[in-house]
């Protein structure tokens, strides 16, 4: 455990002084157990299934089934961030449908990819800051706020187009999913490099020392000087942004926009990041374990789609990966104390 004592505006030591989990520092118990487990359980599905459909673990498949991976694994990134501060976004999948259906549409009235896809990222812009607001200012529950936005930003989706979807977009811009950089597709980059942002945010910067803070004791850290309204607004903001970056990508892998997509997304997104060891009271959690537990759901989904040919097993699989996080989580909190 380490003690931080955060200070105010004047550079004087704030009246609380509070002892927080340190991400940095050894402690007496092994901190870590839980991705070692998470790590585990991945060799084992992957020696599993190689087992039994070999092919599955060669590069070529691996590559072409991850074009489904990246967006849920980019929206991770913000969802960690967030419930570590002991918060949640429900409405992450109803954002994506929403910029996807703006991107749509402004297509379709010949406004022009670029200016389309600027406001697409606008609109989840704008719906992640209406979240960040309603929480951090008005000041209700963030399932609450979420989980109405969630029912919000789809019914406007269906609204706006009827149910009826959008296709036949320009061939550079479907060409953008499957591009490839060094064997790796531009949205792998994308998400590779949010992920060592997010990574050194946590473990480097002053902000992630808050968002610990925030998570472990909030009315410490506001109390301290923190400001943790002006933190709350970002991060909401940011996730409907990363939404709409991830809706841009569905819509380009699919060449089709409709109001539909990204349903169940969130429960995806939120199981990753628990299974990941995120803790969904706050203040404690890594980037390291969210990799493993987004790397875990997506093998795990494509190889029942693989071998049994079932898709709609997969409901069955994130409830039972996101039962086992929590226990998971449970057996093994008493070893990350000191």
């Amino acid at each position: 455990m380490d003690r931080v004592q955060l200070t105010v505006g004047d550079g004087q030591p704030a009246m609380t002084t509070l002892t927080l989990p340190s991400p940095r520092r050894s402690r007496r118990s092994f901190p870590f157990w839980h991705e070692v487990v998470l790590a585990v359980l991945l060799v084992c599905v992957m020696t599993y299934a190689g087992s039994l459909a070999p092919k599955f673990l060669s590069l070529r498949p691996q590559i072409s089934m991850a074009g489904e991976l990246w967006p849920l694994a980019l929206i991770t990134l913000p969802m960690t961030l967030i419930i570590l501060t002991a918060g949640i976004d429900l409405s992450v999948g109803s954002t994506a449908a929403l910029s996807a259906v703006v991107l749509g549409l402004c297509y379709q009235r010949g406004t022009g990819m670029p200016i389309a896809v600027t406001l697409a990222l606008a609109t989840g812009i704008i719906a992640g800051f209406i979240n960040g607001i309603l929480i951090a200012r008005v000041r209700v529950h963030p399932l609450i706020v979420t989980l109405a936005t969630l029912s919000a930003y789809r019914g406007i989706a269906l609204a706006v187009t009827q149910g009826q979807s959008v296709h036949g977009f320009p061939q550079p811009f479907l060409n953008f999913s499957g591009s490839e950089f060094l064997g790796l597709p531009l949205p792998g980059w994308l998400f590779v490099i949010g992920w060592i942002v997010t990574s050194l945010v946590l473990w480097r910067t002053v902000l992630g020392r808050w968002l610990y803070a925030m998570g472990y004791n909030p009315v410490a850290t506001r109390f301290s000087g923190v400001p943790t309204r002006g933190v709350i607004l970002l991060l909401y903001t940011l996730s409907g942004f990363t939404a709409a970056v991830a809706a841009i990508l569905l819509v380009s892998r699919y060449d089709n926009a409709k109001a539909d997509l990204g349903t169940g997304l969130e429960l995806s997104v939120i199981t990753a990041t628990v299974l990941g060891g995120v803790s969904i009271f706050g203040g404690r959690g890594n980037t390291v374990g969210v990799l493993l537990g987004v790397a875990l759901i997506h093998e795990c989904q494509k190889f029942v789609i693989w071998h049994y040919h079932r898709s709609e097993l997969n409901a069955l699989v994130i409830g039972a990966l996101l039962i086992g996080s929590v226990l998971i989580n449970s057996m093994l909190t008493a070893r990350r104390r000191p």
